[in-house]
């Protein structure tokens, strides 16, 4: 085993010889320094040298337009690639290969924590409806002990649903207070995972090359293909068992039932993990994926400790192969729930939440640059160009919102009468306001996409409904200020001060 994954890390405290602990806090406090302190250092710099923010505004503002305009033809190019992908019969591809597609396993875990049985039913229903053999099909459910009376009358309740129609049907229960670990979805998949090896592929010898295992939110509906669109990529990239396979995440489940401020939320969400399929040297692993289970062996399943466990596997099986470790973006859907609670307010207080807890994952920045600096094997281009991008990632995600929309004033509050009296400072207001609406111009081809994604509504909709839908993008700029940057901050400000965050379950509500 890699050193790095050797020492199950989740903060520096984890860590026992002295000098590298050190080195890791630096490296956890990073992000929240050069976040803040580029807010602050606007602020300071808009009263000594308001001319140079000014000017530094109008670039900013520029670089940006260009910069959604370039995502906006990757969001448009994933898109057509993933409706191309949904049009084919997937198994009828795998069949047509000239390999024993017939030999592998799909090991579906499915971690759940005081969910509806409703949500459960309709991602088992989902994998019911899979037209993938279900004899290469082991489905595995995972409870908590902190909600053991409930989940016992949901466990038989989806077993006698659904208990025989898979090879095999797995239901666990994660015990709490384990030492050592953070009570959360990664915990919980983990402690599926190995009960479902203890319990069923090591009994029937299955081969830990032929199973892949599947990580799946709670919530998660699969469409019929997804299982053998898997298996063909499985089975036709190189060096398969050295990959990730991540689909796109669409949160649309309850998009009819959620406020404005949550589909627009969802939106954002849908889109930056289409587009980033278009750049697969960036991308990592995010919430429903599926991993070798030769790698998860491999590393020794060290999910245990973590919040973000989603981009952690990855990256421990990043730096277990020395950096020969890639994640796929397989162009296909995969639908999840958007945020939604009993009202307006706990929404928006949930939102808050869930963004917080995704930001979260600027963890795995200490744990990548203290693995490059462990790990020789890395070519260094790769360690520069990977580090670069998590860093820049988590840094825009925190400031770009707040830069854009809000510091383009300061100068003219803080600069000082002198500087009032320039051409620059005359002009400001009204350079920013048409390159902002240029920018958000550039919406109406999200606007567009959105508009063909959004799934049939149970009960028909007044056509006004569709115009307020389109109009609610309007509020992207507050939604990218308070429910974006504001948490990306918070997130990284427990970093920042060694103020450790605890998992975060998402409630799922259905009205």
């Amino acid at each position: 085993m890699n050193y790095l994954n050797s020492l199950k890390i989740s903060r520096a405290s984890d860590i026992k010889n002295r000098k590298d602990r050190v080195v890791y806090r630096m490296f956890e406090m990073l992000p929240g320094i050069l976040s803040f302190g580029a807010l602050v250092l606007a602020f300071i710099a808009s009263f000594f040298i308001p001319f140079y923010v000014a000017l530094f505004i109008i670039i900013y503002d520029i670089y940006w337009v260009f910069r959604s305009i370039y995502f906006g033809f990757y969001l448009r190019s994933a898109y057509l690639k993933m409706i191309e992908n949904q049009k084919k019969d997937w198994l009828l591809e795998v069949k047509s290969l000239d390999k024993p597609w017939e030999d592998i396993y799909h090991l579906i875990i499915l971690p759940t924590y005081k969910e509806p049985v409703e949500v459960l039913k309709n991602t088992f229903a989902c994998l019911k409806n899979q037209n993938y053999p279900k004899d290469k099909m082991i489905v595995a459910l995972g409870f908590e002990e902190g909600d053991r009376e409930n989940a016992v009358k949901i466990a038989e309740e989806i077993k006698k649903e659904f208990g025989n129609i898979f090879f095999k049907f797995l239901i666990t229960c994660h015990p709490a207070n384990i030492e050592g670990e953070i009570a959360g979805h990664g915990s919980n998949g983990t402690w599926i995972t190995k009960n479902a090896v203890e319990r069923i592929i090591d009994p029937l010898r299955i081969p830990y090359e032929n199973v892949i295992v599947s990580s799946f939110d709670i919530d998660c509906c699969v469409p019929p293909n997804y299982l053998s669109i898997l298996t063909y990529y499985y089975l036709t990239v190189k060096n398969p068992l050295k990959a990730s396979y991540q689909p796109i995440p669409l949160y649309l489940n309850n998009i009819w039932q959620t406020p404005p401020v949550s589909r627009i939320f969802s939106w954002s969400a849908t889109f930056w993990q289409t587009m980033n399929q278009e750049r697969p040297e960036k991308l990592i692993t995010f919430s429903s994926h599926s991993t070798p289970l030769k790698a998860l062996i491999d590393v020794d399943f060290k999910q245990t400790n973590v919040v973000s466990d989603d981009s952690r596997i990855f990256w421990q099986c990043f730096f277990e192969y020395h950096g020969d470790y890639k994640t796929i973006p397989m162009f296909y859907p995969v639908s999840m729930d958007a945020n939604c609670a009993e009202n307006f307010k706990i929404t928006l207080k949930n939102i808050y939440k869930q963004q917080k807890r995704w930001a979260y994952g600027v963890g795995e920045i200490p744990f990548f640059l203290f693995g490059s600096l462990k790990d020789k094997k890395i070519p260094l281009f790769k360690k520069i160009s990977m580090g670069f991008d998590l860093i820049e990632g988590h840094f825009t995600w925190a400031t770009s919102s707040i830069l854009i929309f809000l510091l383009g004033w300061l100068p003219l509050f803080l600069g000082g009468q002198e500087f009032g009296q320039t051409l620059i400072a005359h002009n400001l207001p009204r350079i920013t306001s048409v390159i902002m609406t240029i920018a958000m111009m550039g919406l109406i081809g999200s606007i567009y996409i959105s508009m063909l994604l959004i799934p049939a509504p149970k009960k028909k909709q007044p056509k006004v409904r569709y115009l307020w839908m389109i109009l609610e993008w309007a509020l992207i700029p507050f939604v990218m200020i308070f429910f974006s940057a504001l948490p990306a901050l918070n997130a990284q400000a427990h970093w920042l001060f060694g103020k450790y965050m605890g998992f975060w379950v998402t409630p799922k509500v259905r009205k």
